[in-house]
């Protein structure tokens, strides 16, 4: 197994979406995968221009996670106060689409980033475990946090993978979510204004 969390931790912390590592996707230019993850989170082009002006990538990462989600969790009462300060909801069908568009974002990486892609490739046949540290809904959404989590990162690093390798990944969850939120992907990016090419 190998467990992966802050940008900087050599050699696997390239994994980190946070890891400094431009990416076109869609026709933009984003520093992180983190940003171009996070572009879509907010429905207002505004609060998007705002969270992506941030100054490292842990602030926008820190930033974006306290806009509401659609799901009730732990952080529910500090994400309807960020809500009232700041004004905007939630892109609709944020909860759905996150997870196809996280994919999106990460193939990217992987595409345009020989060196990354060739870290990744070395790690076969061994899972990937994004070993957050904060226990909240989206730590334990995106890796494992205190024993409890559903990797969903690390997840889709295998998948990106096992697809570069010309090998099959059946992770039926996984594919589940990413189906289910591809037509608001879809809307999403449109509105947006960005192209559908990946």
């Amino acid at each position: 197994m190998i467990t992966f969390y802050r940008a900087n931790e050599r050699p696997f912390g390239a994994f980190s979406n946070l890891f400094r590592r431009r990416i076109d996707l869609h026709g933009r230019s984003f520093p992180t995968a983190e940003h171009a993850y996070q572009s879509l989170k907010p429905r207002d082009p505004r609060v998007r221009d705002w969270l992506l002006a941030a100054p490292a990538p842990a602030l926008l990462a820190l930033a974006a996670h306290t806009i509401p989600s659609e799901e009730v969790d732990p952080a529910e009462l500090m994400a309807r106060t960020a809500n009232a300060l700041l004004g905007f909801h939630t892109r609709p069908g944020w909860s759905r689409l996150r997870y196809p568009w996280m994919l999106q974002c990460l193939g990217a990486k992987f595409a345009q980033h020989q060196d990354l892609r060739d870290l990744l490739l070395s790690t076969a046949g061994r899972q990937l475990v994004e070993a957050g540290r904060i226990d909240d809904d989206a730590g334990r959404r995106w890796g494992i946090v205190n024993g409890r989590g559903s990797n969903y990162l690390g997840r889709m690093l295998m998948k990106i993978r096992a697809e570069l390798l010309g090998e099959s990944y059946v992770d039926v969850d996984l594919q589940a979510r990413l189906d289910a939120g591809q037509a608001q992907l879809v809307e999403a990016i449109g509105a947006q204004g960005l192209g559908t090419e990946q």
